[in-house]
């Protein structure tokens, strides 16, 4: 046996002696906490049953929070408009899902600044300053939201769901039960996305189309269309500075 690795026999030892003793264990050195969850019969008074409920009520606004962000803001016809401009320009995975939802999630912060500013000025800065009740807080939140939706939101989408639902007809806005404006929003969001998509498909089917004939009439059907169109549509997508052009068109599509 060499020395080398003599020595790394007797530091292995060591290593064994330390961790394995009694006067070295690692209990001794590093105790680690113990974590209980669970439900007890500690609540006394109304008043605490009251907090106990609010906690979870709030664990369970958490929970759907991710679906609140994208149904309820401009989240769905920001994703859908740009899943679609990849799907026109034929790149696959370029840009990657990560890019395009985090441009989404920043555009929707953009566009959905000025309602999310009302409500921390009339609901949420009131709330923590004990002013309004949390009741109160609640409804001045939706107040902004509800008229953010109904701006994007067609009448005939919300009568469907009034139908649907067999409620009388609303003679205003504020009759329109929550419950209603928001499947009403979310197809009309789709509805919007879908008929910005089909515009930004035009341009490129027609370079796929020219790309497909010019190949055909030369006699080069072996070679797929995609390896000539797709340099084209991405010089004629650079050209035209079209990201510029898809914000900006996603943005005052919202005013």
């Amino acid at each position: 046996m060499s020395q080398k690795q003599k020595i790394i026999c007797v530091l292995a030892t060591l290593a064994f002696l330390f961790l394995f003793s009694d006067k070295a264990g690692a209990a001794s050195f590093l105790p680690l906490p113990q974590i209980q969850i669970g439900v007890n019969n500690d609540a006394d008074n109304p008043q605490q049953t009251a907090t106990s409920l609010q906690i979870l009520f709030l664990l369970t606004i958490l929970s759907v929070a991710p679906a609140i962000l994208i149904m309820m803001t401009s989240f769905t016809r920001i994703i859908v408009v740009l899943s679609f401009l990849r799907s026109a320009l034929s790149t696959q995975q370029m840009p990657p899902n990560q890019v395009l939802i985090g441009l989404a999630l920043f555009l929707t912060f953009f566009t959905m600044a000025p309602t999310w500013g009302q409500i921390n000025d009339k609901a949420l800065q009131p709330y923590l300053a004990n002013k309004i009740t949390q009741t109160v807080a609640l409804e001045r939140a939706m107040e902004p939201t509800r008229s953010f939706m109904f701006k994007q939101t067609r009448e005939k989408d919300i009568a469907l769901f009034i139908y649907l639902a067999k409620d009388d007809r609303p003679h205003s806005q504020k009759e329109v039960p929550t419950y209603v404006l928001i499947p009403a929003f979310i197809i009309s969001e789709l509805k919007t996305a879908f008929q910005i998509g089909f515009m930004i498909f035009i341009p490129f089917l027609v370079i796929d189309l020219i790309v497909a004939s010019t190949l055909m009439s030369m006699g080069m059907m072996m070679l797929p269309p995609v390896m000539i169109s797709l340099p084209l549509k991405i010089m004629l997508f650079i050209l035209v500075d079209g990201w510029h052009l898809v914000v900006r068109s996603l943005i005052l599509s919202f005013h």
